[in-house]
């Protein structure tokens, strides 16, 4: 059985040299059913010999392994062995995924990856939305951007998922980033939800969202960093711009983006 134990992360907006090993365009795209997709995946050369990975991320349901490529040969995991509609092509620095005959199961979004150290190192994903089904506006929205606290003090972070509409369950997971650290923590997770959100009146907003919050009690030094929300729904994962806890005293600036990282068991290659 394959268990994927994932720690969500992801790039910031202004970019990373480790966020740049895999390169995923575009973000999403829009098939037909029945139709025929290619996902491109484009592999720094510092990762070409690793085992490359394909991972689907549904909306509210578990990600699964769809493919691994170590030695030249592709083993396909699960529910894909016998499937006959996806194929991997890898040459050069690429590793596609063709997916053919789309049906409504493979609204997703799909993550190329590569396993070093027991860990898979992902780019930032696409999403495939079936033709007819509408756009939906969703964004998450952490404020402020950063918190100044003083030792033994009280806060409550807040996360505004902003959606039109949304069928389905959703979870929400907190990550804090410390200096120095290279990879974010996973500290906490709503888990799945199927709330109702509450309706927004507020203009140019979409019409429905969603706060989870998460306080922190008696702050130590050691609390400092970088808190970001990521929201797996609707066959995305959002992520908010973060908040920074600031310390008066030593306070330090957290880097500019984190790496996506998912820890698997599991596949065998590791």
């Amino acid at each position: 059985m394959n268990i994927i134990l994932f720690l969500l992360s992801f790039c910031s907006k202004a970019g990373l040299l480790l966020c740049q090993l895999f390169a995923q365009s575009p973000s999403s795209v829009t098939v037909e059913l029945g139709g025929s997709v290619t996902l491109s995946c484009s592999v720094s050369k510092s990762y070409s010999s690793n085992a490359l990975v394909w991972i689907k991320q549904p909306s509210g349901g578990p990600s699964t392994s769809i493919v691994s490529f170590k030695n030249n040969a592709a083993l396909f995991h699960g529910g894909f062995d016998n499937n006959k509609r996806c194929a991997i092509d890898r040459s050069g620095d690429s590793f596609n995924l063709n997916i053919s005959n789309i049906e409504a199961s493979d609204v997703a979004r799909y993550y190329c990856g590569a396993i070093r150290d027991t860990t898979v190192r992902f780019g930032s994903g696409t999403s495939i939305r079936l033709k007819g089904s509408g756009s939906v506006s969703r964004r998450v929205e952490q404020q402020p951007a950063s918190v100044p606290v003083q030792p033994g003090d009280s806060v409550t972070l807040q996360c505004t998922i902003h959606t039109e509409t949304c069928a389905g369950e959703h979870s929400v997971h907190w990550f804090r980033h410390g200096s120095g650290e290279a990879l974010p923590g996973l500290i906490y997770t709503h888990g799945n939800r199927s709330d109702p959100c509450e309706s927004s009146s507020e203009p140019g907003l979409p019409a429905q969202g969603c706060v989870y919050e998460l306080p922190k009690r008696n702050l130590r030094s050691s609390d400092a960093g970088t808190y970001y929300c990521a929201v797996a729904t609707c066959g995305q994962i959002l992520f908010g711009n973060g908040t920074w806890l600031e310390f008066a005293a030593g306070s330090w600036l957290a880097g500019a983006g984190v790496v996506a990282v998912w820890a698997l068991a599991g596949l065998g290659l590791v």
